[in-house]
């Protein structure tokens, strides 16, 4: 038992991050619905704007350093060579301080390139936060790729905390001196604030960061005095080989989330220049499709993503060992939990997506709109949960270029579908949709295959997808139906929406005990899975095990 238990480490390990990524983005949910109504949706257009060109210069310049640095030092930690790993680390602060510092110039000088008029200010403030997010990425990345991941989900939740209580703060506060002027510059002055939360939350992660190393550091530097090695590599050696292996996860994360950036561009562009629409307008409606709607996808998709971080250092380990089915092991058991927790979480974003978007964004001139995009795109939850692990995962053997290619071929689809969409078609924000959807599905499919032709998985369609939907499909009647119910009698939105989430829960967790898609030692594997265990053998959803099946 121990045995298994050791082996399903990286799962608890994945389950403490997913939890912090889970913690992290419903905090910035439950902020961003103040601060939509103090700088509105015009507001909220152009911090969505620059925030998305933020994000792509992060992924050039330091966002992948976490996921790279993990996997490089957990090979070498594998292997005890100690003193190595370190030096790792200290070139890959060397690397953030030199390419960060760049990239953060580079976006103060050039905001103007990337977006036109009143969103460039706000891109501006972003500017220093390049800076400190690559030393924060670092850190983190050194202590996931010794299978510890408090340290950084720690980091995360603090990070947003001190983000959303500074955000809401600035945007009030600026917004206030900018009274007396119009709608835009205000809608302006309130975004920058926001902007400045963003930074003062990576401060805060760096100054953690820095603390929890300066805890650990003599541990860190006894274990490096008894390396007994002979050969370390050189710092030229190590350099050139984490140009190797960031150059094509910096390309395969670049290209994978420039779709985004993209398509806000050609929609800014065609609707301004073609379409004849205001910025204020074009801000607008895109503010209500990616700052609100995609801003609620991103919950579930967190799951994803954190298991995919705790993938890349647990797989690199099993395949610098040579263990074959320990990775193929790995990576079923992560796909499997991945589509636990996507396909409901779809299914109940696209049944409730009016109730939940009320509760969030709850401004009723864009309500019917902004559900109406999330019950659409709730699908891409799924899409995006599986390719974003898989690209974990091809990245963790090794095969960095496959995500490069499969991206790129699925970025010039959408492209060319998106061209047509808005200049032949008055769909307008409904063709980001459609693209979004193409996109992610195309990913999916496409990282799938490689994983399946470069390790040997073989998905369990029917454990994996089938069940999973089975199980979703009854528990969204049911969160439909209790609604549906409870409004026809209280004319409150939360009173009905809180039973019918619980409900909903409990329908979920109950079928897919029912007809046995989860198993006691698949449920043991769980964060505080023998509690969940006791549970369900009480409620008679699992049966106890026979003396036969003990380990002796």
């Amino acid at each position: 038992m121990a045995n298994k238990s050791s082996k399903n480490n990286y799962l608890k390990q994945a389950g403490i991050l997913a939890a912090a990524g889970i913690i992290c983005r419903i905090i910035g949910i439950l902020y961003r619905s103040p601060l939509t109504s103090i700088i509105g949706d015009e507001g909220n257009g152009y911090y969505t704007s620059a925030y998305n060109i933020y994000t792509i210069i992060l992924l050039i310049s330091s966002y992948s350093i976490p996921s790279a640095i993990s996997k490089i030092i957990a090979s070498k930690l594998a292997l005890k060579e100690y003193r190595t790993a370190h030096r790792i680390f200290h070139c890959a602060l060397l690397y953030v301080c030199v390419i960060g510092g760049a990239a953060s110039i580079f976006t103060f000088l050039g905001a103007g390139l990337f977006l036109e008029g009143e969103a460039a200010v706000v891109l501006r403030v972003f500017s220093p936060t390049i800076f400190l997010s690559g030393f924060a990425g670092v850190l983190r990345g050194y202590f996931q790729a010794h299978g510890s991941m408090v340290q950084t989900s720690f980091s995360q939740i603090a990070e947003q905390i001190l983000n959303a209580a500074i955000s809401v703060l600035a945007a009030h506060m600026l917004i206030g001196m900018a009274v007396g002027k119009d709608h835009t510059t205000q809608a302006v002055y309130g975004a920058a604030g926001s902007a400045l939360g963003t930074g003062c939350g990576v401060a805060a992660a760096l100054l953690f960061m820095l603390f929890v190393y300066a805890l650990n550091r003599k541990m860190l530097h006894n274990r490096i005095e008894k390396d007994k090695h002979r050969y370390r590599d050189s710092y030229g050696d190590i350099l050139r080989g984490m140009l190797v292996t960031v150059t094509p996860i910096i390309l395969s994360t670049f290209i994978y989330n420039f779709s985004t950036s993209f398509n806000q561009t050609v929609y800014t562009k065609v609707m301004m220049n073609v379409r004849g629409l205001t910025q204020a307008e074009t801000a607008t409606a895109y503010g209500i499709f990616a700052g609100k709607a995609m801003v609620i996808i991103n919950i579930p998709i967190a799951l994803a993503a954190s298991l995919s971080s705790a993938m890349i250092p647990t797989i690199s380990k099993s395949s610098a060992l040579g263990d074959i089915e320990d990775t193929q092991r790995k990576a079923e058991n992560a796909m499997w939990t991945t589509m636990l927790i996507a396909i409901p979480a779809a299914v109940g974003l696209a049944v409730l997506s009016k109730p939940i978007m009320q509760l969030l964004f709850p401004q009723k001139d864009s309500l019917d709109m902004a559900s109406e995009l999330l019950a659409m795109i709730a699908v891409t939850v799924v899409f995006y949960s599986l390719s974003t692990l898989t690209n974990g995962i091809l990245q963790g053997v090794g095969k960095v270029n496959l995500p490069v290619r499969n991206a790129g071929i699925a970025l010039v689809v959408q492209t060319a579908l998106l061209v047509v969409l808005l200049m032949f078609t008055e769909l307008d924000v409904y063709a980001l949709v459609i693209c979004l959807i193409v996109y992610s599905f195309m990913m999916c499919i496409l990282n799938s295959i490689s994983v399946r032709r470069c390790i040997g998985v073989r998905e369990n369609i029917k454990k994996m997808f089938l069940m999973p939907l089975l199980a979703s499909s009854l528990m969204g009647a049911c969160a439909w139906g209790t609604y549906t119910g409870l409004h026809t009698f209280v004319d409150s939105n939360v009173i009905c929406l809180m039973p019918s989430l619980l409900l909903a829960v409990i329908v979920y967790g109950v079928t897919i005990l029912k007809i046995g898609a989860i198993q006691r030692e698949q449920l043991l594997a769980f964060p505080k899975g023998t509690l969940l265990v006791k549970v369900a053998e009480k409620c008679h959803l699992i049966n106890e095990p026979d003396s036969a099946d003990l380990d002796v």
